[in-house]
């Protein structure tokens, strides 16, 4: 059995590919894949592994050995799904291998954003702290995170997870009704609980009800000293109409570790905001979707991935 990892370098080169090796008889191995290249690499392989390349429906059928797809994310979007089941192709994902590194970032984005990181470590660099008249700065006001209300969007294991984390400096915590959402939910909405949040963060998927969720309408309705931070998808918020209200003084915080292209193109108005600022600094973090990537996460994607091909190679023999 013949199984292609088509960008192994999105899991890091520190991370022991060992248990994939072990689970098939010929493993290849490729850094990163070009769409040009995945036809030719997936050539007389059963078993496909990728995170991000894209397989689309002319892949699909150009390879039919391909019996099996591991993605190394919990995102699907990559795989022609329609394709997939049409050829009898099995996919599986993988998912809460990074609960603990994702929920440790977002509380990492609202502790600084609170303590206004950016804006302090700006004035240090430019050394108003060394011509201060007294022994500190206090010109950016702080936000203390104790009895503040933070509204989660999600209420998954990572929802849960930050919901304990953020319980543990005092906060008070409440639960958005999942967006698009039909039957019993009796939860707010997060409309309703906009305009009482101190913080909000998002832990939910990116679909037609989440796209933009959190848009120029939204954010009118907030607390002019909120905080409003994204570990799920960048589309989930308007980014232009964020910056607008950071600029204004309507939203007090803006950390975000994903956004709608990825790589993003220079000019984003976050990056370029980041850029353009020196003078005048934005609370405002931005990171480059390394929520996810501490050792322990990616190594449990390699072992969730191996749990994926056993339990098909399992269920092929079965019939």
């Amino acid at each position: 059995m013949k199984a292609v990892l088509l960008d192994a370098a999105t899991l890091g080169e520190d991370i022991d590919l060992a248990p994939l090796r072990a689970c098939v008889d010929t493993f290849e191995v490729h850094a990163s894949t070009r769409p040009e290249e995945c036809i030719p690499r997936l050539h007389e392989a059963e078993i496909a592994i990728v995170n991000k390349v894209v397989l689309d429906a002319e892949v699909l059928e150009s390879s039919p050995t391909v019996k099996l797809i591991c993605l190394t994310a919990t995102g699907t979007d990559n795989v022609d799904l329609e394709a997939a089941k049409r050829l009898g192709i099995t996919v599986r994902n993988v998912n809460a291998y990074g609960t603990a590194s994702v929920a440790q970032h977002t509380l990492m984005l609202m502790l600084a954003l609170a303590n206004r990181l950016p804006l302090y470590q700006r004035d240090v660099l430019a050394g108003r702290w060394s011509e201060s008249p007294f022994f500190c700065l206090m010109d950016h006001r702080t936000l203390q995170l104790a009895d503040k209300q933070l509204v989660i969007v999600g209420q998954g294991e990572l929802g849960q997870a930050v919901a304990t984390l953020a319980e543990a400096f005092g906060m008070r915590v409440s639960f958005a009704a999942r967006p698009g959402g039909k039957g019993q939910d009796s939860r707010p909405t997060l409309v309703e609980l906009a305009p009482q949040a101190d913080v909000i963060s998002l832990h939910c998927p990116l679909t037609q009800s989440t796209r933009h969720l959190i848009d120029a309408d939204l954010l009118a309705r907030l607390k002019p000293q909120a905080l409003l931070i994204n570990c799920a998808r960048g589309s989930i918020v308007d980014e232009p109409a964020a910056l607008g209200a950071l600029q204004a003084g309507r939203l007090g915080g803006l950390g975000v570790d994903t956004l709608p292209q990825e790589p993003p193109p220079r000019d984003h108005p976050l990056l370029r905001a980041l850029r353009d600022h020196q003078d005048a600094p934005l609370n405002l973090i931005v990171t480059p979707h390394n929520a996810w990537i501490s050792p322990e996460a990616r190594a449990s994607v390699v072992r969730l991935t191996v749990d994926n091909i056993r339990s098909w190679q399992d269920a092929d023999h079965a019939h």
